[in-house]
C-alpha cells in the first residue's frame, strides 16, 4: 500500500463539516478552531469596502478563503487578503501564496500567540510583501514588510487606530482609515 501524498494542508478537511461560527486554520499541521469575535468582524466590515474601492478591478479582495501554501502542515484563511492582478485560481480553486501583495488578520495579543509567530515566519518565508496585524485591544496596526526567507519581516510600522494605515502594494499605495476599528474592551 503506497501512502497519499497531500499537496494541500486544506486536503485534511475535505468532505468534513466544521461548526459556524469559528476560524479554521491549520497550523503546524494541527487543525486549529477558534471563536470568531465581534472585534474582528467590525474591523473586517471596516476595512473590506476601503479596500475594495481602491482595488478598481486592479486586483481582488479576499476575506476568510483558503489560500494555498508550499507546505502541507499550513493552511491559513486570512481575515482580508489582496490578491495580485492577474492572479488566477488553482486546479483546486483556491489562489496560492505568491498570488498574494497584502494579508491583513486581526489578532489579540499577538506577542503572546504562538500561532501568530509562525504565520508570521510562514508569510515572510513566502515573501508576502506586506502582512498588517491589527490589535484590537492595543488599539494598534502593525505594518510588517521586507520580508527575508529567513523568516522575518525586516520592517514593521506601528499605527494606532485613529491614523490613516498606508499600504504600499507594487504598483499603487491603499490608505485604509483606522478611525472606525472597534476597541476591545471600550464601552460601545
Amino acid at each position: 500500500m503506497t501512502a497519499m501524498t497531500t499537496e494541500s494542508a486544506w486536503d485534511v478537511l475535505e468532505g468534513a463539516t466544521l461548526p459556524r461560527g469559528y476560524r479554521v486554520e491549520i497550523t503546524a499541521g494541527k487543525i486549529i478552531m477558534t471563536p470568531r469575535r465581534q472585534a474582528r468582524r467590525q474591523t473586517v466590515l471596516a476595512a473590506a469596502p476601503q479596500i475594495e474601492d481602491q482595488l478598481a478591478g486592479h486586483g481582488r479582495l479576499l476575506s476568510d478563503s483558503k489560500v494555498d501554501f508550499p507546505s502541507t502542515r499550513y493552511g491559513y484563511a486570512p481575515d482580508l487578503a489582496v490578491v495580485a492582478p492577474g492572479a488566477e485560481l488553482n486546479g483546486r480553486g483556491r489562489y496560492e501564496w505568491h498570488d498574494l501583495e497584502a494579508v491583513l488578520d486581526v489578532t489579540a495579543r499577538p506577542e503572546q500567540d504562538e500561532d501568530f509567530v509562525r504565520k508570521l515566519r510562514l508569510y515572510a518565508e513566502c515573501g508576502i510583501p506586506l502582512y498588517v496585524v491589527v490589535d484590537p485591544a492595543e488599539a494598534l496596526c502593525t505594518v510588517h514588510s521586507g520580508p527575508q526567507r529567513t523568516g522575518a519581516y525586516r520592517d514593521a510600522e506601528r499605527v494606532p487606530f485613529g491614523n490613516e494605515l498606508y499600504l504600499p502594494l507594487q504598483d499603487r499605495t491603499m490608505v485604509i482609515e483606522t478611525g472606525g476599528f472597534p476597541v476591545e474592551g471600550a464601552p460601545r
